[in-house]
């Protein structure tokens, strides 16, 4: 058993049946009362975000997780298909495990973090920038940048992305697949 010193960022813990990943912690201290610690989780299992408090030493529950490289196939009536990049085996997810699916490419490497108490698949991540080619977006206009003016672009995964006015179609772009922002242009 662990306790609430054992806390990191990242880590998943079990509490009231649920999986929870680790956003955020902290401690509180006051003169006359003990050590209190809080986290902000967010749920595995579902899309809950909580923040939990404990006192300071009280159990808390890890739960054992091995990420492994997976590579993205297709999409289909049964969900988005994955191959393990050692096993060469199959695994059809939900939309609701993938991280960001409009971002996600055939052929791309993400990390699917699978439970080792159950070997079940509990959520796909995909790389925090990817590269993508734009394939539709409106003209900028000359004169429009006293401002950091942003134009809508259609990248070839099918998301659209807010984009600056002298990003064109055909270019590759990278993008933070956590916010979906616009990084920067990618010489080819």
């Amino acid at each position: 058993m662990a306790n609430t010193s054992d806390i990191s960022r990242g880590m998943i813990i079990k509490l009231d049946g649920s999986l929870y990943t680790v956003v955020e912690f902290g401690e509180n201290k006051t003169a006359r009362a003990a050590a209190k610690v809080w986290a902000k989780l967010k749920g595995v299992d579902n899309s809950r975000s909580i923040e939990k408090t404990w006192n300071s030493g009280d159990t808390i529950y890890p739960v054992r997780v091995e990420r492994k490289t997976f590579q993205f196939l297709y999409k289909d009536d049964t969900g988005y298909n994955f191959m393990d990049n050692e096993t060469f085996e199959q695994v059809a997810l939900g939309e609701n495990l993938v991280d960001a699916p409009q971002f996600l490419k055939d052929g791309q490497e993400v990390s699917v973090l699978i439970n080792t108490e159950t070997e079940t698949p509990m959520s796909v991540e995909l790389p925090d920038k990817i590269v993508v080619k734009v394939t539709y977006s409106e003209p900028g206009v000359k004169g429009d940048t006293a401002t950091r003016t942003l134009k809508q672009a259609t990248v070839e995964t099918g998301a659209t992305v807010n984009v600056p006015l002298f990003v064109n179609e055909g270019e590759l772009i990278r993008i933070n697949t956590k916010t979906g922002e616009y990084v920067e242009r990618v010489k080819e």
